[in-house]
């Protein structure tokens, strides 16, 4: 087996595995034996959602965590999600499979530059989206959601001056939406970023009764074109209720499995990008497999940790999202 230097320096644990192993029943094994849950997001390997014990959004899955009475949580995302699940869980072992799976998004907003920019804005109150670090979280004053971004805005009062983070693309939706003046960082996700008009109109033309789904972190050119723009949990929700048959998808491409689950008799097509990959697949999201969960669960590690003084900064501003949420009734 690797030392931990070299597991940290190849993000996983790189171990052979018995190929006559069924793996999906040697991880029921190993959480039962090791009291262990594995949350997963949208965005996941369809085995790995098929595996996992709750699949949902970032936050979502983070709050399923802390209900929990599992002693280990295995999440099957990207660094900053499983560093949610350990601020809301400070007591629970927190694992991801391969640790080097992060976020262009969040990565796009270094804490030490952010620092500085909110410095210039000593009067703004600030709002992050939860899709950041642990540290970026633990400078802010409330986290949102990407679908309570609009009602975190709305609730405050209106000469109330915004700092908005790290995405640009979301901040400008809600700045639209709320009719508000918004700082916003220049920070996107780069799955988001690339999605082509031009593809999706020529798309559209060959399936002229499709609904367009988008996440509000696409850029603005693709949402003026949506039918529904909502986050990954407010997309899958619609093309369950809506009537339609035919949906294009702008979002990463893993949704599509849960969409299909639950709606075998509908179509769902990725919205292209401008490249010629043919779909959106995030490579950070990606770096998880059903071979390294099995190997993070059975072995204890890679281990996602987070300070003690970023994590008593860094929940209060998910309390008062989740105090304001719960007062709007969201």
């Amino acid at each position: 087996m690797d030392t931990f230097e070299e597991i940290n320096v190849k993000g996983f644990v790189d171990e052979e595995i018995d190929p006559s192993l069924d793996l999906f029943d040697e991880i029921e094994k190993l959480k039962k034996e090791k009291n262990a849950v594995i949350l997963a997001h949208y965005y996941q390997e369809p085995d790995i959602q098929d595996i996992a014990d709750y699949i949902g959004d970032s936050l979502g899955l983070s709050q399923q965590a802390a209900k929990t009475d599992a002693d280990v949580i295995v999440f099957a995302g990207v660094h900053f999600m499983a560093e949610t699940a350990k601020i809301l869980s400070p007591t629970k072992k927190v694992l991801l499979p391969d640790v080097k799976a992060g976020c262009s998004l969040a990565d796009s907003c270094p804490p030490h530059l952010f620092k500085k920019f909110k410095e210039k804005y000593p009067d703004h109150l600030v709002i992050t989206y939860v899709n950041c670090t642990a540290e970026l979280k633990a400078m802010s004053d409330i986290v949102c959601t990407s679908s309570n971004a609009v009602q975190i805005v709305e609730s405050l009062p209106k000469d109330q001056k915004i700092i908005f983070g790290p995405d640009k693309n979301l901040g400008a939706y809600v700045a639209k939406k709320t009719g508000r003046d918004l700082v916003l960082w220049n920070g996107a996700c780069m799955v988001h970023e690339i999605f082509s008009r031009e593809k999706i109109i020529r798309l559209k033309e060959r399936y002229p009764g499709a609904k367009l789904l988008a996440h509000p972190e696409c850029e603005d050119v693709i949402l003026q074109m949506a039918d529904y723009i909502g986050s990954t949990t407010g997309i899958l929700k619609y093309a369950s209720k809506n009537p339609g048959s035919e949906f294009i998808v702008a979002t990463e491409a893993g949704i599509l499995h849960q969409m299909q689950k639950e709606n075998p008799d509908k179509t769902f097509i990725p919205a292209p990008p401008n490249n010629n990959c043919a779909c959106n697949d995030c490579p950070h999201m990606k770096r998880n497999t059903l071979e390294k969960l099995y190997l993070c669960l059975k072995n204890g590690y890679p281990e996602v940790t987070v300070p003690q003084d970023i994590i008593a900064k860094a929940v209060k501003p998910i309390e008062r999202m989740l105090e304001i949420s719960a007062r709007l009734g969201l």
